[in-house]
């Protein structure tokens, strides 16, 4: 009976001894991508800074659930998940450098978790290299603690395509399949469409290997983040083809456009590229960008080599699907409409970027590993210069509304009031008034509207200084206000 005992002991040391080595190895393998969010974080907060004020785009979504403005109009492209994201913040305080550490540390987050998705597929230091590509671009900085969408479609392409894969190599646990279900719910709450293009060879593939619980999960999850955006678009647009035809409308078309010139012009620093003229930025920013395919196609025979061709192939084809609608389908450009593709490409990159060091023997490899740290800080050196002009105008252009605000208080156009015409929206926001456009894409009040709301509330004009103002404003009193002419309604 003893032995029996010390038998079953004896096994039962033999099967635990194992799990102490497993956890501590796993724990270990954290730690660097928990090291890079941490170092992400306070990039953001040192180099963006929190006081950077609400841009036109963030307006849009903050004024949402803030008790403190009114709601700006939102228009037929926009999705409700950043307003959401915010309002745990937004919902209770006007403080914007709150809402910009709040950001900043759930972007820090959301990238070490959406890495710890690929763990066991790549190399842990394929990953650390990876993730720090993706982070040390000038637009996944800047945007990081901003209230806009395109980095989260990034968060939430990473993790879907992590966890697919997860499962593809038969590591389907519970969580993994929740969080595949949650990576394309969070695509589709902040996007559906970039969600529907990233998801498209996840779809396919699964539908071709015959993988009824992988297909059901993607389908599940792209409808629960979609669901809002559908129930609006039969609520407010009379149905959803309307709505995604007033959402190409508002983008001036979707259809055969190549834009990929405007994404090099954009890559300057350039927030919105719209129309994108001008000199295109110096060859030091932009090489880069011509880099990232050879690049990436040397991941491809890297992947080849070490039988784990279909992990980097997968998140390839995921890559260039969220890249074709903001290359070959869209007349404007903007730097961040790109970031899924980014995070997707940085995984073979540093794949590549890998191999690159540890490939040659003897005396060349310290040669290889010297090109390859020379390369990658200049490259970090030219995204930090454009960060740091990008912050500047755009912190310069937020206080020019900030002081516009306080010139329109001071001949009396205050809460609660309406101001129309140019950058109404922000300067609207700035001031405490609701925004209203008689034309173009974001119409949402007529002549006879703001002719009655003059009546009661005080009502203001902005125009470019020069400009004819509409025939509704023409004999309302003029002031010059820094570049523009403001018309305030006759006192009621």
């Amino acid at each position: 009976m003893s032995q029996g005992a010390n038998a079953i002991l004896v096994g039962r040391r033999k099967r635990e001894r194992p799990a102490g080595p497993r956890t501590s190895s796993g724990a270990r393998g954290s730690r660097p991508l928990a090291a890079l969010a941490v170092v992400f974080t306070l990039a953001q907060l040192t180099l963006v800074r929190p006081v950077l004020g609400l841009g036109w785009d963030e307006i849009v979504y903050v004024s949402q659930v803030t008790s403190h403005h009114p709601a700006a109009f939102f228009s037929a492209p926009r999705s409700r998940g950043v307003s959401l994201l915010v309002a745990p913040v937004a919902s209770w305080s006007s403080s914007v450098p709150l809402l910009r550490v709040y950001l900043a540390l759930l972007s820090g987050i959301a990238l070490y978790l959406a890495l710890r998705c690929w763990r066991g597929l790549l190399p842990t230091r394929v990953l650390v290299v990876a993730g720090a590509l993706f982070a040390s671009l000038w637009m996944t900085l800047f945007y990081g603690p901003q209230a806009m969408a395109n980095y989260w479609v990034a968060i939430g392409a990473l993790v879907s395509v992590g966890c697919f894969l997860q499962v593809r190599a038969e590591r389907s646990s519970p969580g993994i399949l929740w969080g595949l279900a949650a990576g394309t719910a969070l695509m589709a709450w902040m996007r559906p469409t970039d969600a529907a293009y990233v998801a498209a060879p996840l779809l396919v593939l699964a539908l071709v290997r015959r993988h009824a619980r992988l297909l059901l999960v993607l389908v599940a999850g792209l409808a629960a983040g979609a669901v809002p955006w559908v129930i609006e678009a039969y609520a407010a647009y009379g149905g959803l083809g309307e709505r995604l035809a007033e959402a190409s409308r508002i983008q001036g078309g979707l259809g055969w456009q190549i834009a990929v010139d405007d994404q090099l012009r954009s890559l300057g620093g350039r927030a919105l590229c719209r129309p994108c003229t001008g000199p295109m930025p110096t060859p030091l920013v932009t090489l880069w960008w011509f880099a990232l395919p050879v690049l990436a196609g040397a991941g491809l025979l890297v992947a080849a080599r070490a039988r784990r061709l279909e992990r980097t192939l997968v998140a390839l084809a995921c890559a260039a699907t969220a890249a074709l609608p903001y290359l070959f389908m869209i007349g404007y450009a903007a730097p961040r409409f790109l970031q899924p593709a980014y995070a997707l490409l940085a995984i073979p990159v540093a794949d590549a970027l890998w191999h690159l060091v540890r490939t040659p023997r003897g005396t060349w490899r310290p040669v290889a590993a010297t090109l390859v740290a020379l390369c990658l800080a200049g490259h970090l050196a030219a995204q930090l210069a454009v960060l740091h002009g990008v912050v500047s105008r755009n912190t310069e252009s937020r206080r020019d509304w900030g002081r516009t605000a306080d010139a329109l208080h001071r001949l009396g156009v205050r809460a609660p009031c309406l101001l129309t015409g140019h950058e109404a929206i922000p300067i609207g926001y700035y001031t405490g008034c609701s925004s209203g456009e008689t034309s173009g894409n974001n119409e949402n009040i007529t002549v006879a509207g703001i002719l009655s709301t003059a009546e009661r509330l005080p009502v203001a004009h902005l125009a470019r200084a020069g400009a004819t103002p509409p025939r509704y404003a023409r004999s309302w009193p003029v002031h010059r206000i820094s570049d523009l002419d403001v018309r305030v309604a006759p006192g009621r």
